[in-house]
């Protein structure tokens, strides 16, 4: 590797740029995602994984327990499944009965402890739970590719994989819970543990689990039903498989309450992304591995299959680009030149679609990992921002001026610029979007007025003079009290801020769903409604008995395997 006359500061994309809603909307996971930095930590560790327990009827109904071990402690999936009438099944988050409901259990359960969560956890939020619980779940199947993998496997078949292809999963997620929910741990419980310091580290683990589990119990429903002919899954279609999730609003407020740890995230892939692009000379085998993978990519995208109209047209945009870069690709001129990286990175800016950018951004950043492994150890903050009380509101005007022009040039008289609101539901205490003209509730409008709120403290502020210290503004001014503390993080942490109105009539919550989703590590989003998307998590990943194997690491963008075809 030859660096040269780029600093990273000179290529880091400014903040402007990345945290606008359409680009956020356009996120694709990275080596970074959490999921990704699990499974390399898994594989770095030898994690061992053992099923404890599996109590359960020729149906696959009843409790088993599934342990992953750690160098240092032992965290245990306690599973239950049950047998549900159909018109009882339902993804929405209304729903009081699950196929399988999960608790991530801090350490060896005893029997005492699985007698308890049995009681419990089936209920899900009208359960009771206590801090060695440290994650809740519930999940459904996906009916028919379940019993179509056990029906094959018991006549000593494999899968349809284009069956499989189609959906991608066996069940589906639609809520994990950690950090003090419902009684569960708090996350100082866990906080210093290495294996748990990362971003969502020990929801992720669970979710890993449970993925486990459904191929664990298809194969062991197979051999109930089969007996000796029964066949196990193919490595390759298990590692195929992943988990579904539905996902919708309830995500979406955590990336403003969280400001420091947004910041986080997106300083991390921006660093990295900046360190491959000044890159001089690059080594040979990353350019090959760059090349194999737009070819992935483009087997990818044939297989990503979504019903929504609009993702439909962004997809097929998509391929079109990807075939052109390609044929790029296959020009030695542009790969041999300096700073080849950067060459592709900016043609791919200047000529296509964000949803191309984004993609390319992986990809760029993929084969590198010697480079950039390294700052996932810095995605999670702990910090809690603070307001600086001796700040001067001349300093004050220099930072909405730097950083919420955004803010500031919105007309918030005009009535589609406050159009929505965003509150909690009263049944569920769930997050909502709400339009002003046609619901009540703005009244209870949650504390999500960023832009709103910069704007009205712009205007206030023109009216003080420059020397005038903060703390003697919110004396006389608190209700800006909130305001200004996010202002002067942002100041530390510029990618920290959401630089678009959340509150505006043409605002689509599904952005901020896709954005954490991709840092996640999702792939396939499959949008529902502007308010709602279906994804895949761990598709492609190594199970267990894999993460010490070869190639362990090279899971983005899955496609069906060849040897299952």
């Amino acid at each position: 590797m030859n660096r040269g006359k780029y600093s990273e500061e000179q290529l880091m994309r400014p903040p402007e740029m990345v945290m606008r809603l359409d680009r956020m909307g356009s996120s694709h996971q990275t080596r970074l995602s959490f999921m990704r930095s699990l499974v390399r930590r898994m594989s770095n560790e030898k994690w061992q994984f053992e099923c404890l327990r599996r109590d359960v009827d020729n149906g696959g109904f009843g409790v088993s327990v599934y342990a992953a071990k750690t160098p240092n402690r032992t965290y245990s999936l306690i599973a239950f499944t049950q047998d549900i009438p159909p018109n009882k099944r339902t993804d929405r988050v209304i729903a009081e009965v699950w196929d399988a409901t999960f608790s991530l259990f801090d350490g060896i359960p005893t029997q005492s402890d699985i007698d308890y969560l049995a009681l419990n956890t089936p209920k899900q939020e009208g359960g009771r739970f206590r801090p060695s619980e440290l994650v809740l779940a519930r999940a459904n199947k996906s009916l028919r590719l379940f019993e179509h993998v056990i029906s094959s496997l018991a006549k000593g078949n494999q899968p349809d994989i284009g069956l499989l292809s189609s959906v991608g999963y066996l069940m589906r997620t639609t809520a994990v819970y950690g950090s003090g929910k419902f009684g569960c741990a708090d996350r100082d419980k866990i906080a210093n543990r290495e294996e748990c310091r990362g971003a969502f580290q020990i929801e992720l683990l669970a979710v890993y689990l449970i993925r486990w589990f459904t191929v664990d119990l298809v194969e062991y429903l197979a051999k109930k039903r089969g007996g000796n002919k029964a066949a196990k899954l193919n490595s390759s279609i298990s590692q195929f498989l992943g988990i579904g999730n539905s996902t919708g609003l309830g995500m979406a407020p955590f990336l403003l309450k969280h400001p420091t740890l947004i910041h986080r995230w997106a300083m991390a892939k921006e660093t990295a992304l900046a360190r491959v692009r000044g890159i001089k000379v690059p080594k040979k085998e990353t350019l090959e591995s760059f090349i194999k993978s737009l070819e992935q990519v483009s087997k990818h995208l044939a297989e990503w299959r979504v019903g929504d109209e609009v993702q439909t047209e962004k997809i097929s945009c998509l391929k079109g680009e990807i075939r052109s870069l390609i044929k790029l690709s296959s020009n030695d001129s542009m790969l041999k030149a300096p700073y080849p990286w950067n060459h592709i990175y900016k043609h791919t800016e200047e000529n296509f679609s964000l949803e191309c950018q984004e993609i390319i951004v992986s990809l760029v950043i993929e084969p590198h990992g010697y480079l950039v492994d390294d700052l996932a150890e810095s995605m999670f903050s702990e910090s809690i921002p603070k307001i600086d009380v001796n700040m001067k509101l001349g300093n004050l005007k220099e930072i909405i001026n730097t950083y919420y022009n955004w803010a500031t040039s919105i007309d918030f008289t005009e009535p589609n610029s406050q159009h929505h609101f965003w509150y909690y539901s009263e049944d569920k205490l769930e997050p909502r979007f709400g339009s002003r003209d046609e619901e009540d509730g703005s009244d209870q409008e949650m504390p999500l007025t960023i832009g709103r709120d910069v704007n009205e403290l712009n205007k206030v502020l023109l009216t003080n003079r420059d020397t005038v210290l903060v703390g003697e503004f919110v004396l006389s001014q608190p209700q800006f009290r909130h305001i200004i503390r996010r202002i002067q993080n942002t100041f530390h942490n510029p990618y920290s801020e959401i630089q678009d109105n959340l509150l505006d009539e043409s605002m689509m919550p599904l952005n901020l769903l896709r954005f954490k989703l991709a840092f996640f590590g999702a792939s396939k989003f499959d949008p529902k409604s502007e308010l709602w998307t279906r994804i895949s998590m761990y598709q492609g990943a190594p199970v267990p008995e894999n993460l010490s194997t070869a190639g362990y690491d090279n899971w983005y963008f899955p496609v069906i395997p060849k040897e299952s075809i």
